[in-house]
């Protein structure tokens, strides 16, 4: 039962995680208009790093803090998954369209599942990658419609969110390998140190640019800042220690979905037969890419991941 209950809030905090990424495409879009895409990463890390600190320092049991080497991979965790990651997705988005975005995404899981057979020479069961596969021909199927005709620049944004996949399955191999023995919370938080460090640097290229936001962009930025950063990641990290990361991604096939949902509830705009049935079969996929653990949940618990050719 607890290996159970333990299962369930692990799909779900991962879920929740999407929910929250799915409206960030949509929201950095907007906040674009006033603020250069470096000084987003910077304001929305920082006040995230921040938030963080304080519930580090505030928590009865602390954990114990990791040791010098497990800190750096760490910190290099956190500046693939934050600094590099986000600066790819910000100038993609913002080149780029978020329908493209949301598209893109739909191909990281094969990117992680990629990377996890080779650094982990993890097994990759038959149900887990027809699952990844189904899950990104919905995802295709709902924003293929959206998308509008681009030039150039368009291609070049696409090119740079593709990269940014890269990024991510990059991401979570090393965070998995190198959170061990941290929570979700000291994780995300060193994390999200060195990706702000990372974005107050770069931000300042943009330093021409500055100027003080409107209510609305400060409040977007807020809002990316404590449910996207903090809420997103504190809720993700949590899940993808306790699945295999290629599950993990997987399941974010669902951000295209809540996409779409949110542009019903929130803009007014109509989907379309097709995206509806793009939806039904993300869901599908996602379900049939869990099918294995639900399965594998009475097996003796996996070792700890280790890279190849390192010595044990």
């Amino acid at each position: 039962m607890d290996e159970r209950k333990t299962r369930i809030l692990a799909i779900g905090s991962v879920v929740a995680a999407a929910l929250f990424w799915s409206s960030s495409y949509a929201v950095t879009k907007e906040v674009l208009a006033d603020v250069g895409p470096l000084t987003i990463g910077a304001i929305r890390f920082t006040i995230a790093a921040a938030l963080l600190a304080i519930m580090v320092r505030m928590r009865r049991n602390p954990v114990a803090r990791p040791d010098a080497r497990q800190r750096r991979l760490i910190y290099l965790s956190g500046l693939l998954g934050i600094l590099v990651y986000f600066v790819l997705e910000n100038i993609g988005v913002e080149l780029s369209t978020a329908s493209d975005a949301s598209l893109i995404v739909a191909s990281y899981p094969l990117m992680t599942m990629l990377l996890e057979l080779v650094v982990f020479r993890t097994r990759m069961p038959l149900l887990r990658v027809s699952g990844v596969l189904l899950a990104t021909a919905g995802a295709f199927l709902v924003v293929r419609n959206g998308a509008e005709v681009g030039g150039t620049a368009r291609w070049f944004g696409d090119v740079l969110l593709l990269l940014g996949g890269l990024v991510w399955a990059g991401y979570n191999v090393l965070g998995k390998y190198a959170g061990r023995g941290q929570d979700a919370v000291n994780l995300t938080y060193y994390q999200t140190v060195a990706g702000a460090a990372g974005f107050l640097l770069a931000s300042l290229l943009e330093i021409g640019d500055w100027r003080v936001p409107d209510a609305t962009a400060s409040a977007l930025l807020a809002y990316l800042a404590v449910a996207c950063s903090v809420g997103g990641f504190l809720l993700y990290n949590y899940g993808l220690r306790r699945m295999t990361s290629s599950v993990a991604v997987n399941i974010l096939n669902l951000v295209p979905v809540f996409g779409v949902l949110g542009a019903v509830v929130i803009n007014g705009e109509t989907v379309r037969l097709a995206q509806v049935f793009g939806g039904v079969i993300i869901v599908a996929g996602v379900a049939l890419g869990l099918v294995e653990r639900r399965t594998a949940i009475v097996e003796p618990e996996a070792p700890e991941p280790t890279l190849v050719g390192e010595r044990t």
